[in-house]
Parts: C-alpha cells; structure tokens; sequence
C-alpha cells in the first residue's frame, strides 16, 4: 500500500500508542505480586458472565487467566511498539479487548460493582481501541517502519517500495 507521509506517520503514532498502552498494562500487572483478574472476572455482567466467573472460582484455571493476560498484554505490546509480527499482535489484541468487552459490556440495566470512568452506552474505550487495532490490520505499518520489515524483505521480496 502507498501512503503519504502524513498517513503513515498517523498511523505508526496510533500503533505505538496503542502498544504502549497494552504494554504498560501488562507490565504494571507484572511488577505488582497482588494483582489477580478475580475481582474483574468475578464482576462480570451480560450473557457470558457464568463463563467469566467460572474462570475466577478455579484457583487453577484463574492462575493461567493471569499470566496468560500479564504475559498476552506484554507480547501484544511490545509487537505493536516494535512492529514485530503485529499482523499476529493486531489479531491476539481483537480477540483480548473482545474478551474485556464481553466480560463487562456497558449495555443497559447491568451494574457492575467496580467503579467506570465514565458513563458508557454501548460504545466505550474498549469497544474503540478494538476498533482502532482493526484499523491497523487494514492498514498495516510494520513491513514499511518496523521489525516486520526486516525479517518479510526476503520472503516476500520487499524492496523497500
């Protein structure tokens, strides 16, 4: 794909950003040993609250959830913020801001006992980063500023246009 200058630097800047934050998240999961997803899981709302909170009542199943997230919002990051395999980075970032999403969704008539930043109806931060990361899949970066564009210059043939 051609981009202008303009829209490439728009874009990298929104994937960057976008990878900082699941990396700063994953790491301030990392460096504080009593963090646990139990509370968050076990607040849960909509139609797939049983699934969320059979996932916190078994200490086994609970403990792969945590470092699955902690380890899953690191690797997420840091191949958006590097631009290392973010075609696989942009995918595992969908499918876990989906998972938020479905876990808490800001619908009507659900309350949720931790407190929000805001007041959302349907549409809330989650629902747009996931969004923004589907931007990123149909307009990708990586291979022009990136590791990507490293390791796919000989596989695909890439000279640099």
């Amino acid at each position: 794909m051609k981009y202008t200058n303009t829209q490439l630097s728009l874009l990298i800047i929104l994937r960057v950003l976008i990878g900082w934050h699941f990396l700063y998240e994953g790491l301030a999961k990392l460096t504080n040993p009593n963090w646990s997803s139990i509370g968050y899981l076990m607040d849960s709302g909509g139609f797939l609250k049983g699934f969320f909170e059979s996932l916190a009542s078994n200490p086994q199943v609970l403990e792969v959830v945590d470092f699955m997230n902690t380890w899953g919002l690191i690797a997420i990051g840091l191949g958006l913020v590097l631009g290392l395999f973010s075609r696989v980075a942009v995918w595992a970032g969908v499918v876990l801001l989906a998972m938020y999403y479905l876990s808490h969704p800001p619908f009507v008539g659900i309350k949720y006992s931790m407190p929000s930043e805001g007041n959302y109806l349907v549409v809330n931060k989650i629902l747009i980063e996931l969004s923004a990361l589907l931007v990123l899949l149909v307009f990708p970066t990586s291979k022009r500023i990136g590791i990507d564009r490293l390791i796919f210059r000989k596989k695909e043939g890439y000279h640099g246009k």
